[in-house]
């Protein structure tokens, strides 16, 4: 299921994968602001190495620079939530993006209203 992602935003990484120890395909997909100042990684939660089944969202700010950060944003059970999650928080950072200066605040803006609430 390939999902919609705002015109602001291009899918970077794309991809199916059948790890060795397991026989169930898993995804993985990136997407790229146009500024390139963000980048959404929707993976395996695993992959962060922790013990967590489903996927994990997370954010990357200022991707391939010294000081960027990367933060979880959500993690849920389906690739499909997840990419549906990455769509929303998607459409979210760029209504608030205005710019490197207001990164920060878009990034907060987002990952306010798109992670899970105990």
């Amino acid at each position: 299921m390939e999902t919609d992602v705002p015109s602001e935003w291009t899918t970077e990484v794309c991809r199916t994968y059948t790890p060795a120890d397991t026989d169930r395909e898993l995804q993985y997909r990136t997407y790229l602001h146009e500024s390139g100042d963000l980048r959404l990684k929707v993976a395996p939660a695993s992959l962060d190495g922790e013990d967590h089944p489903g996927y994990a969202l997370t954010a990357t700010s200022y991707p391939g620079l010294d000081l960027s950060e990367t933060v979880r944003v959500r993690t849920v059970l389906m690739f499909e939530r997840c990419t549906r999650i990455a769509g929303d928080f998607m459409e979210l950072f760029s209504a608030s993006y205005d710019g490197p200066g207001s990164l920060e605040d878009a990034l907060e803006y987002a990952h306010e209203r798109t992670r899970e609430h105990r």
